[in-house]
């Protein structure tokens, strides 16, 4: 049994079991005719009872994609069959230790297992279920069923990002990885068709949890933050991240073409998610979600994430930081056409100041307008709970607020999932279309709008989306 104690498996954390399609969905409004894709997820999924103690990001990866086309929509969900959740599978239970605890008995395939449960991407043909600690796993654009391990043609043997940033201007996808062992953190570019062109080990200084960074037409920034791998606590029955903040934080910006790195030091802080980061003045700006400190060792993560500007000036040495506002608010995104480039939108998913809302999640999505210092909510009421926004453009020539904002939200009453689709020009108003799900989606991570075009050939799905079945299995 799940331990329903442990808020990362009760609620809308708890697992769901099934996998498998439903049609022809019911849609409240009107869903534009112009979304021609897939709404992709992902997000940890235990198939089994944790063995040990169970952390929120050790979940076994499971997709979730909400197929759109001609004004209907249809769903489609599976687990990331990875060898760790095979192996498991043939036990018939779990096998593996996680971020909180070490397995009783260890199996030959090591502690730890290859999770893919924090990202989802579309490139080179395929979607990549993203997890940091290892290689990505391929799945099918349409069918979402596993390939395997993807290594960019055998050229990547070590672990990936799970926030790779797409150059605009080129099409190439910039990345790193990083590990509790030189090098700590390497720098990767691969082109649009998988092949992994160029890398470059970066000398951190310490062995830490890096989750995301940012890249700008010349640069790739590194925020160095102190929650530090010892894997001598393993040994000890302790967590092997620790809390170290008299370590401070360090920034390096590495130049992409020279790969000369230049680092600023200032006070201690994390950051999970970054917005985006740009060049102006012969300065570099970052916008990112800060954490004052990191508890991993908990059922929250400490005190809660502020919007923040940070303007690094490598030539002064100097680092300025400044809160946006006092709204919580995490998962930012901005439109993706704009990465590296400078923004003037971003949108979040958040929560009052002060809000105690256990088990629910977030309570609201918000728009920053970085230009005029506004900020807008869209709030469902008090029994929905969002999760991350995903900007979807009208067109490509579209301008950065001509498209729709969309998102998965839980609503408590009914327990079950819905998304909702909203005019990113209009986003406080009532959404466009909301469609509504036979089911809860858990509280996942993270996702991305995949357009027809990106899928194949044909731009007609090849999942039917008229029909008045579901089909599930265990």
């Amino acid at each position: 049994m799940y331990d329903k104690d442990n808020p990362f498996l009760s609620g809308n954390y708890a697992p769901w079991r099934e996998e498998g399609d439903a049609f022809d969905l019911e849609i409240e409004g009107e869903l534009p005719r112009e979304l021609d894709g897939a709404l992709c997820r992902i997000g940890p999924n235990p198939q089994f009872p944790p063995s040990g103690r169970y952390h929120w990001f050790d979940g076994d990866g499971m997709v979730h994609a909400i197929i759109m086309h001609g004004g209907r929509a249809a769903y489609r969900n599976r687990w990331v069959r990875t060898a760790g959740l095979l192996t498991e599978r043939k036990a018939g239970r779990a096998l593996f230790g996680g971020l909180l605890a070490m397995p009783k008995e260890v199996p030959p395939e090591g502690p730890f297992k290859n999770a893919a449960n924090t990202n989802l991407i579309g490139y080179a043909g395929s979607l990549l279920a993203l997890w940091e600690g290892g290689l990505p796993h391929q799945l099918g654009l349409e069918t979402l069923e596993t390939v395997g391990p993807f290594n960019f043609c055998d050229r990547l043997n070590g672990p990936m990002t799970a926030h790779p940033k797409f150059d605009p201007s080129t099409g190439d996808l910039l990345f790193f990885g990083y590990q509790p062992f030189p090098p700590y953190v390497t720098y990767h570019r691969a082109d649009p068709n998988g092949n992994l062109i160029e890398s470059q080990p970066i000398d951190s200084g310490l062995p830490v949890m890096m989750h995301d960074f940012v890249t700008t037409p010349n640069y790739a920034v590194f925020f160095v933050c102190p929650s530090v791998f010892r894997l001598e606590n393993i040994a000890k029955g302790l967590p092997p991240l620790a809390w170290e903040p008299d370590q401070g934080v360090r920034i390096g910006a590495m130049h992409r073409v020279t790969k000369e790195i230049r680092w600023l030091h200032t006070d201690p802080f994390y950051v999970f998610h970054f917005l985006n980061a740009f060049e102006e003045g012969g300065k570099i700006v970052v916008d990112a979600c800060r954490l004052a400190s990191l508890d991993m060792t908990g059922n929250s993560f400490g005190p809660p994430p502020l919007a923040h500007r940070f303007t690094l000036d490598f030539t002064a040495g100097t680092v300025k930081a400044e809160q946006i506002d006092d709204q919580p608010s995490e998962f930012p995104r901005i439109d993706g056409r704009l990465n590296g480039l400078k923004h003037r939108l971003g949108y979040f998913a958040g929560s009052r100041p002060g809000a105690r809302r256990s088990g629910i999640g977030f309570e609201m999505l918000i728009k920053r307008d970085y230009r005029t210092g506004r900020s807008e909510v869209l709030d469902l009421g008090a029994h929905m709970a969002p999760s991350e926004p995903v900007f979807v453009p009208r067109s490509k020539r579209s301008n950065e607020d001509e498209g729709y904002v969309m998102a998965v939200w839980y609503n408590a009453q009914t327990d079950r999932s819905e998304v909702t689709v909203s005019d990113a020009a209009n986003f406080t108003g009532v959404p466009i279309a909301r469609i509504k799900l036979n089911h809860r989606v858990p509280f996942g991570f993270h996702g991305n709008w995949i357009d027809s075009a990106a899928r194949s050939v044909d731009t007609q799905p090849q999942m039917p989306l008229q029909g008045a079945s579901t089909r599930w299995s265990n």
